[in-house]
């Protein structure tokens, strides 16, 4: 038998929580490919191995620490004004992408759970490391659905530094006990926990014992 959300998630209608902070790539649209394809690009380029498993180490973290990641397979070392050079090469091809994107990268359930969040009187938040956040809502036409947006473009530290999800409440007017936050990547899970915030754990991160709840199967099961 389906589970509701807030079976399976009770914190979202029992009051102990005023809002829903989101991180958005594999929580609620997914543009994991286009960062594939940007990073390999690059990785191409300068004949660096690169691969969706060394992606997936990627997941969650900043897109200079992404690139340290990606350099450990280097044949040769690069100078720090040469990767932010590398980094902006990423970041340009990746913009490319995101503006060929369509409705159907909003992953499936994710309006429905927006709309359970709001007809129960949640706020609802972004908070994404990635400093592109405000050009793919807009892309999507999801800007308007959210209380407060927190991205990369706020803070000094990324995931999973704490300072996103703590940004994002600070724009809610809310203490971060009283935010849930949905994550699916583990330094994203990190982040909140250091925050001082429970978290549903979606998809890929539904495993870590440090969650509060779990979906594996996003939202898209549940509503």
């Amino acid at each position: 038998m389906k589970q509701t959300a807030s079976e399976l998630c009770p914190a979202l209608t029992d009051g102990t929580a005023k809002a829903v902070i989101f991180d958005l790539d594999g929580v609620l649209v997914t543009t994991d490919n286009c960062h594939f394809l940007a990073w390999n690009r690059m990785a191409q380029e300068e004949g660096i191995p690169f691969d969706r498993k060394i992606n997936d180490r990627l997941r969650g973290v900043s897109r200079m620490e992404s690139l340290e990641i990606i350099l450990e397979k280097s044949p040769r070392t690069y100078t720090e004004e040469e990767k932010l050079a590398l980094a902006e090469r990423k970041n340009n091809y990746y913009k490319e992408l995101i503006g060929t994107l369509e409705r159907d990268a909003i992953l499936p359930g994710a309006l429905a759970m927006l709309d359970f969040c709001r007809t129960h009187g949640l706020k609802t938040a972004i908070g994404s490391s990635s400093k592109n956040t405000k050009a793919i809502l807009t892309r999507l036409g999801m800007t308007e659905l959210f209380d407060a947006i927190a991205d990369g473009n706020d803070i000094k530290h990324s995931k999973p530094a704490p300072d996103v999800f703590l940004c994002a409440a600070e724009k809610l007017g809310l203490a971060p006990a009283l935010c849930l936050v949905a994550e699916d990547a583990d330094a994203g899970i990190a982040a909140a926990k250091a925050a001082g915030m429970r978290v549903i754990a979606v998809g890929p991160a539904a495993s870590n014992p440090d969650a509060d709840f779990a979906l594996p199967q996003g939202f898209a099961p549940l509503l």
